[in-house]
């Protein structure tokens, strides 16, 4: 199976059908504040209604205590919970009682071997300024990689730069400016560049 892919940080309905109809395995609704990309829990609810059955609708926070994030989860009708900030274990385990949990980390150095304890289903790693499009130095990545945690690699990712990152062989990657117009407005080109490099990545070409 080829490499998962979510594409987070969507804000319109029409970038998430084409998102999915080009194979993302997960979409991201920005449910932070201060987020440029953020929209209303009924908005997210809107586009994840309309949605297939067979794509994953991940909600985005950040420093929300445990209780405002699943109020947000159902209101949205989300499936995956995202935290984006310093959430102490115990917040994951108590939101991770209704919904899987992805934990990201912000980069500034090489990743430690010592996340892989924290109590999610899956790690994400992103630059040490999630949503700009910063990314980091890949080799940062190794040390969480090898500890066989499901590590999904963020930050700086665009269709041109995969080849850096697909060799790792993470369990996703996950893009959000690398695929824009503006914030939050996707690029049907890029969004339809992106996976056609990943098509033929998996046939080897």
């Amino acid at each position: 199976m080829g490499v998962r892919v979510k594409i987070c940080g969507l804000t319109r309905l029409e970038d998430a059908l084409l998102a999915e109809a080009l194979g993302a395995h997960a979409l991201g609704f920005v449910l932070a504040p201060g987020s440029k990309r953020r929209i209303s829990p009924e908005t997210a609810r809107t586009i994840s209604e309309a949605l297939g059955p067979f794509v994953v609708r991940v909600g985005v926070f950040r420093d929300q205590g445990p209780e405002e994030v699943l109020k947000l989860m159902e209101a949205a009708r989300l499936q995956v919970a995202q935290l984006h900030g310093a959430e102490p274990p115990e917040w994951a385990e108590r939101v991770g009682r209704f919904f899987p949990v992805v934990k990201a980390f912000s980069l500034e150095g090489p990743a430690r071997p010592e996340w892989a304890a924290y109590p999610a289903q899956a790690l994400l790693l992103d630059g040490k300024a999630p949503g700009s499009g910063e990314g980091y130095p890949r080799a940062w990545a190794r040390p969480l990689l090898e500890t066989g945690a499901r590590v999904i690699l963020a930050g700086g990712l665009t269709p041109e730069n995969l080849g850096e990152v697909l060799p790792l062989k993470p369990y996703a990657l996950d893009l959000a400016s690398g695929v824009e117009e503006a914030p939050g407005v996707k690029s049907p080109a890029r969004l339809r560049a992106l996976f056609a490099r990943l098509e033929a990545w998996n046939r080897g070409v």
